[in-house]
């Protein structure tokens, strides 16, 4: 939303798997500006994934406004046939055969499901500039899948300007919900009682709207300050005090089972892990080897069809934990070998933190 605001592009296009559902399908037209009486970025888009936020207000409340057009598309998997063998596979392992449903508006490739990954938005522009990150992905029970999107309408929105991003995340590949592993799994149940945001009903009046911002706003102050008390002491008042707030109750069996699992528990990280919890999971998928690498080749089959991108940025993913550890080196540099099969050499720079990248 900072580049857009900034007005360097305005026109989005995510790519997404089917386990990654957090924003609706569709195209979405709204505007993105400064929120007159916070002065903080807003956005006038009422989907579910800005109200849980707290990022909607309306258009009157938006100093210096700047238009985007979203389109969100869900890469879906079709069977593969096993007539038809691609001969500039881009690793040694042999390479799926893919089926074209439309040879001229549709680009088949096959996948595996993976995250918030190659998986984020997809094809941004403004009148000059556009962004593409696209994404896409297969049920890891079925091997013999791949994923179908329109590259007529992608190339349509290429056309209207003179450039564009490609913006690609590791954890597409495979992701994992790090949070999993930090608490056990009732303490993460109360995370999304306490956390949790009820999707509103359709037809909601502006007013509506604005109440709906507000409460959940106040809910997640009030969550931030209770952990933050909680970091200078959680002696057994202090969290009886919190707790006898309205829907705070599970706060004292959470607390409890916290320390008893650890001497000094991260309340930070808890309302950090909190945060992620509102009508959905974080998406969680870590991908096997096969997966990873039919995964690599769908990315390569849609890209092709593309002209090629102004710029490439990737990030990592791994300082978070949402690409495992243990998988992200290798596929960054499978990443990095479909890049060069798809442009030739590349000029790689590295923007990361001391030695470990993310």
């Amino acid at each position: 939303m900072p580049a857009v605001y900034a007005g360097h592009f305005s026109h989005v296009v995510w790519f997404h798997p089917t386990w990654a559902q957090q924003i609706r399908e569709g195209k979405h037209h709204f505007l993105v500006g400064k929120d007159t009486s916070t002065t903080t970025i807003r956005v006038t888009s009422t989907d579910h994934y800005f109200l849980s936020d707290g990022l909607y207000v309306p258009e009157d409340q938006l100093e210096n406004q700047k238009p985007l057009q979203l389109d969100v598309i869900m890469v879906k998997p079709y069977k593969l046939c096993n007539n038809q063998e691609e001969n500039d596979a881009v690793s040694s392992a042999k390479k799926p055969k893919l089926a074209l449903e439309d040879s001229e508006n549709t680009a088949s490739t096959n996948c595996d499901s993976s995250s918030e990954g190659l998986e984020k938005d997809a094809a941004t522009q403004r009148s000059d500039q556009t962004c593409l990150e696209p994404s896409c992905s297969c049920s890891s029970e079925n091997q013999e899948c791949q994923t179908a999107a329109s590259t007529g309408e992608i190339l349509e929105i290429l056309k209207k300007g003179k450039a564009f991003v490609l913006d690609i995340d590791l954890d597409f590949f495979s992701v994992k919900n790090p949070f999993k592993e930090m608490f056990t799994q009732e303490e993460y149940k109360i995370l999304q009682e306490l956390y949790k945001f009820k999707k509103p009903g359709t037809n909601l009046t502006e007013e509506d709207l604005i109440d709906i911002v507000d409460t959940r706003i106040h809910q997640l102050e009030d969550l931030e300050a209770t952990f933050a008390d909680l970091c200078d002491g959680d002696d057994e008042e202090t969290v009886q005090r919190w707790a006898s707030n309205p829907g705070m109750e599970s706060l004292v069996p959470l607390v409890q089972s916290l320390k008893k699992r650890m001497e000094v528990p991260d309340y930070e990280m808890v309302h950090q892990a909190g945060l992620t919890c509102d009508y959905s999971e974080l998406p969680h998928h870590i991908s096997t080897e096969q997966e990873i690498e039919y995964l690599i080749q769908s990315v390569h089959y849609l890209l092709k069809n593309l002209p090629n991108p102004t710029l490439v940025t990737i990030a990592r993913s791994s300082r978070d934990d949402y690409c495992p550890s243990d998988q992200v080196d290798t596929i960054q540099e499978k990443v990095l070998n479909m890049l060069r099969a798809l442009y030739g050499n590349l000029d790689l720079q590295v923007h990361a933190a001391e030695s470990s990248p993310s």
